[in-house]
């Protein structure tokens, strides 16, 4: 066998058809394109990739922020795939126009079950977009869902709580739900500490031990603009009712269950230092009327005849 026969069966097996879609035949040589055509996609968005990354260096005169590169990145990645995918059907044949037929057939039936999908898949671009939500936000969803957000795909959003926990929410919740940020804009938030102490104590000692505790605490912020205090707040059944009033980083801002776990220790330790009592709940009984008789009698006291 020569080479030329060679050829002619190499080329005879790449096409012959495998498959047909209507009048369209499906052979070797289309598929193995297909697969040149996915690789291509591949190496382009990585190619990209490389190129957002270099943006991100402070030596550009351009730069971009970590946010703006991650959302580039993703679009152009869709993008990408979306015209490849388009080329390679365009390349195996197969005419869109039947597609669109067959499409529209059976659309009504699966429609309403592709809504959410095709909603959390538009939430999704809208997110990458606008960025008023950017990976490493700290948020909070009004589903109860707190934590960083750790990824931001076409259909969902990974949200990492601090236990560790991986949650994932469809993008669709961020768009129709409330969302709070607790580190969209700025790095320094305002908490508020509750605590109590008893009635007549000396007020000023209580600030000044709020104040101590604050100060205690690394990660509280006390500039010119951002001071601590101590709020009187209520009068309550057992207590006076203040609260502190602190500044806190952008590390205490992501750990709320431990930063209010710092405070009440520091303000423990502080007010025990100044001897203000903390008080707790308790009830006074009051007789009103009638005689309380109170029996003593002895354990060794013999019993009446």
């Amino acid at each position: 066998m020569d080479f030329l026969q060679w050829l002619d069966q190499v080329t005879q097996l790449l096409t012959h058809p495998l498959l047909s879609v209507g009048k369209t035949d499906i052979t070797v040589s289309r598929i193995i394109a297909l697969i040149g055509f996915l690789v291509l996609a591949r190496v382009l968005v990585a190619i990209i990739d490389r190129g957002l990354l270099r943006l991100a260096r402070p030596d550009r005169t351009v730069t971009l922020s970590k946010s703006g590169i991650y959302a580039l990145s993703r679009i152009m990645r869709y993008t990408v795939w979306g015209i490849v995918a388009f080329m390679g059907i365009d390349y195996l044949g197969i005419n869109l126009s039947h597609l669109a037929l067959v499409g529209g057939a059976i659309g009504v039936g699966i429609g309403f079950g592709l809504q959410n999908i095709f909603s959390n898949f538009i939430s999704g671009i809208v997110l990458l977009l606008e960025q008023t939500l950017k990976v490493g936000d700290f948020v909070d969803l009004q589903s109860g869902v707190v934590g960083r957000v750790s990824e931001i795909s076409i259909r969902y959003t990974r949200v990492t709580t601090n236990d560790s926990v991986d949650v994932i929410v469809p993008n669709s919740e961020f768009i129709n739900g409330r969302v709070t940020n607790w580190t969209f804009d700025n790095e320094n938030r305002r908490i508020h500490v509750p605590f109590g102490a008893a009635y007549g104590c000396d007020k000023e000692l209580v600030r000044e031990a709020g104040l101590a505790a604050a100060a205690s605490v690394e990660g509280t912020v006390s500039n010119a603009t951002h001071k601590s205090d101590v709020w009187l707040v209520g009068f309550g059944d057992s207590s006076l009712n203040f609260e502190l009033v602190i500044w806190v980083d952008e590390d205490l801002v992501k750990t709320p269950a431990r930063t209010q776990a710092l405070y009440l220790w520091a303000l423990e330790t502080e007010l025990s230092a100044r001897n203000i009592e903390i008080p707790f709940p308790q009830r006074d009984l009051h007789i009103r009327s009638g005689v309380l008789r109170i029996a003593n009698e002895s354990s060794d006291a013999e019993p009446a005849a």
